[in-house]
């Protein structure tokens, strides 16, 4: 895996410092599958769709979100990681809500800007999408 490290990270809902946390960065040895590969030996997940009806979450392999649950002394810690041909922005979070909520942005994102397919009624910001679209796809396992 190119530039994962351990490193002390802000979570980005609740603002603890978070000693030895894996952040993945830029990946630009490969394209996208083969960072999927790579991410899975780190203990991540890349999510294939979101929603209530699994719309498409990003656009692989150019655009994928991947996330993860550790726990640190504290408690849990939820991943949430995005690649973008190549570039990879990382963040933690302390509860699944706010995981969920960042991946939502993603997704809506991806939906309103065209390079994913979501929902045709979609609303002018991702705080107005209904609770069925916020959350991950029902028929999806990890």
């Amino acid at each position: 895996m190119n530039e994962t490290t351990t490193t002390e990270v802000v979570t980005a809902d609740t603002g603890e410092t978070i000693p030895g946390a894996t952040i993945l960065g830029d990946f630009h040895f490969g394209d996208g599958y083969e960072w999927i590969d790579a991410i899975a030996e780190e203990g991540w997940a890349a999510l294939p769709n979101w929603g209530s009806e699994g719309w498409d979450l990003g656009r692989w392999p150019y655009v994928i979100v991947a996330a993860t649950r550790t726990a640190d002394r504290i408690g849990n810690l939820f991943g949430v990681a995005t690649y973008c041909e190549g570039d990879v922005t990382c963040r933690y979070f302390r509860t699944k809500r706010a995981q969920w909520e960042a991946i939502t942005e993603q997704a809506f994102f991806s939906w309103k800007n065209g390079p994913a397919h979501g929902p045709a009624d979609l609303p002018a910001a991702a705080a107005e999408l209904p609770a069925r679209d916020r959350a991950p796809y029902p028929g999806w396992t990890a």
